[in-house]
């Protein structure tokens, strides 16, 4: 039965409200976009493909399709030399994600704008702040115009920058989103502390606060915690799916201490992460626990796959449009239980 689409609001009100991002290692992987530049061309490009990766998303148990423009502001633009496919960059990846978001069998997706960090704030330079407002005021003013139900603003490092973001996505009168993605120092890189940002920006009207990328679970969940006892509005959660660790506390400079070739950069960030991945039941119970703390919005960021996004929205309570292909061992011909399996097969599981 296909029911009326609600708002981001009334859907937090009533539960666990699901967010898969991550699409800018999604589409490197699947050989779609540079790293390195990470400027989602592919809107313009291979819209086929965008339309694809939105698709397993929301499948997967996403209520948002995320409109696919993180790093498509002038900045990055101009970087590449492509500054003038700034606008049609930014209005082809709204308009496939509210192709995609149509889809939906049961409640159409929301569809939600996006802008990010822009790697060119600067404390000590109001010029900086002047051009980063410029930039996220056109953005958002696409966004309205294409008529996206919120806007993302995501990955600040920044709170300054973050307060810049909401204001602009307040005058076009448009529900905000800020996540804040927080470095190895421990503290915002203009001296606040995450949980002092997160109070600040909810105060200011952000319908949700929180945090994303950067971070895997076991060293984004203890500020979470603190973001929770400071907000009174709703919080956000979405990690990346690495082991980060205390001494090692984003995927910047995470080691791997098992490689055995020469990396060409400097450190795995960011293509040579592959070993260092959680298990998608080490990020099931980490959901479980986001929830049970009163995280509302959860998803995760950078490195998550389809499947590991489902394992997160069925631990949350949520069945998702792909829950009929999530694992099931009964059938198995070395793990499984059924009767008519082969017990020569069976008996050998622990051999194999």
């Amino acid at each position: 039965m296909v029911v009326e689409k609600r708002s981001l609001e009334q859907r937090l009100k009533e539960g666990t409200v699901i967010v898969g991002e991550g699409y800018l290692f999604e589409m490197e992987r699947r050989g779609y976009l540079q790293a390195g530049s990470f400027v989602p061309e592919v809107a313009l490009e291979h819209p086929d493909v965008l339309k694809h990766v939105y698709r397993d998303y929301m499948n997967a148990g996403s209520d948002v399709v995320l409109a696919f423009t993180y790093n498509a502001h002038r900045e990055k633009m101009r970087i590449i030399g492509k500054e003038h496919l700034l606008e049609p960059l930014n209005r082809s990846a709204i308009r496939l994600a509210k192709e995609v978001a149509k889809e939906h069998p049961i409640e159409e997706a929301l569809v939600a704008g996006n802008i990010s960090n822009t790697n060119i704030f600067d404390t000590q330079d109001p010029g900086s702040k002047e051009k980063v407002r410029s930039m996220f005021a056109e953005m958002v003013k696409w966004c309205k115009e294409e008529s996206v139900d919120f806007i993302n603003a995501e990955t600040f490092y920044y709170h300054e920058e973050a307060v810049i973001a909401l204001e602009e996505i307040q005058k076009q009168d448009l529900p905000a989103v800020v996540t804040l993605g927080l470095m190895a120092e421990n503290t915002m890189r203009d001296g606040y502390t995450v949980e002092e940002s997160c109070k600040i920006l909810s105060e200011k009207g952000a319908l949700v606060v929180g945090m994303n990328c950067f971070r895997g679970p076991d060293t984004m969940q203890p500020y979470l915690k603190k973001i929770r006892e400071e907000v009174e509005g709703f919080v956000g959660g979405l990690p990346i799916p690495y082991r980060t660790t205390e001494e090692n506390p984003t995927f910047f400079n995470l080691p791997d201490g098992g490689c055995s070739c020469c990396l060409p950069t400097e450190t795995t960030f960011p293509t040579s992460l592959d070993p260092l991945y959680h298990n998608r039941y080490e990020l099931a119970d980490w959901a479980k626990e986001a929830q049970n703390i009163g995280v509302n919005y959860i998803g995760l960021c950078c490195g998550a796959s389809p499947a590991m996004l489902r394992a997160v929205a069925e631990a949350t309570g949520n069945k998702t449009i792909n829950s009929k292909y999530s694992p099931d061992m009964e059938k198995h011909f070395l793990f499984g239980k059924d009767k008519t399996l082969n017990n020569n097969n069976l008996n050998y599981r622990t051999k194999a």
